[in-house]
């Protein structure tokens, strides 16, 4: 399913299956979750992305064929693709641990040909190994609604209450691990969503309700999933004094004015972009001993737009998967 031009819908196309270059794995695809960010790529608010490309960056697949110079996957494995598929590991952004930042990176399903296909191909040094027994579609959303939302929930600290703002994938994800560190969630949706709200306390949130209701307390932490500038100053006005904001989105629209005073006080806002593979490593390791449930909603890979517009729409609690 490719994306021909921004604005425009996705596109059933056959074509060859390619072949594995150096350092490259040939992955037939078990599963391939719909991220907000396929939206955002849609849309064309992604300046990086080229067109035509194949959208998708939460790839579970089998490793079909392995290119010359790899050794540490072999036929036949289970792996996982996440966003980042390439960096250049020779700038200061890299040798010092935070290749997420390269200027030269690549991202999958962006500007590398991702999962929303039957074949890929990936570079092997940023693949994952995944378990065996496992639904492919319920391990999808871990390799980006996971990863990401992990990577965040770090970047807000030792923070006991924490508010989240959009209850989609990555959300619901992280909710668990959170409520596994015994830590507090505030979640915070759409005014009238109580679908949504209904789904955050039954994972465990101690409340739930619309995003412009002052949090029940004050917060430690706010992480911002939905892709809406006028939730920071929002989330702000919740925080203590040393409190955290966590824009946990790679596109979001414009932040409004907001008085000083809702910053003062040691309060910091913050953005996530993009991950490292170590935030990979160490996620998967967690949930292998500490396991989270993902809530899934299943489409044919030829039913990617309906998986997109029901998306778009709000109208899925937890994550679309595609299934060739």
């Amino acid at each position: 399913m490719q994306l021909r031009q921004p604005g425009g819908p996705l596109v059933e196309i056959e074509r060859s299956v390619p072949q594995p270059a150096y350092g490259q794995l040939l992955l037939r695809v078990e599963a391939c979750g719909v991220c907000r960010t396929d939206l955002h790529l849609l849309d064309g608010e992604l300046p990086q992305a080229v067109s035509p490309i194949v959208p998708g960056h939460e790839i579970v697949a089998r490793v079909e064929a392995v290119g010359p110079g790899v050794s540490e996957f072999s036929r036949g494995q289970r792996v996982g693709v996440p966003w980042l598929g390439h960096t250049c590991g020779r700038c200061a952004y890299c040798l010092s641990g935070r290749e997420n930042l390269c200027d030269d990176a690549r991202f999958t399903g962006c500007q590398i040909d991702g999962g929303y296909a039957e074949y890929c191909v990936a570079d092997a040094r940023f693949c994952f190994p995944l378990p065996e027994g496992v639904d492919a579609a319920s391990l999808a959303p871990l390799l980006c609604a996971g990863l990401i939302g992990y990577r965040a929930l770090n970047m807000a600290g030792d923070a006991r209450r924490i508010g989240i703002y959009g209850f989609g994938a990555a959300a619901h994800i992280v909710t668990q691990v959170a409520r596994q560190q015994e830590r507090q969630v505030f979640a915070f949706t759409r005014e009238g969503d109580t679908e949504s709200q209904q789904f955050a306390l039954q994972l465990g949130a101690a409340w739930a309700g619309a995003s412009d209701e002052p949090a029940p307390e004050a917060l430690d932490a706010a992480i911002i999933f939905a892709p809406v500038g006028a939730l920071v100053p929002l989330s702000l006005h919740s925080l203590r004094k040393g409190g955290i904001v966590v824009c946990a989105g790679i596109h979001m629209s414009d932040i409004p004015a907001f008085p000083y005073a809702w910053l003062w006080g040691e309060r910091q806002i913050r953005s996530v972009a993009n991950l490292t593979r170590r935030d990979g490593t160490e996620f998967l390791e967690r949930v292998a001993h500490q396991p989270v449930h993902t809530s899934v909603t299943r489409f044919p890979l030829a039913q990617a737009n309906q998986a997109i517009a029901r998306l778009r729409a709000g109208t899925l609690q937890g994550a679309a998967v595609l299934i060739p």
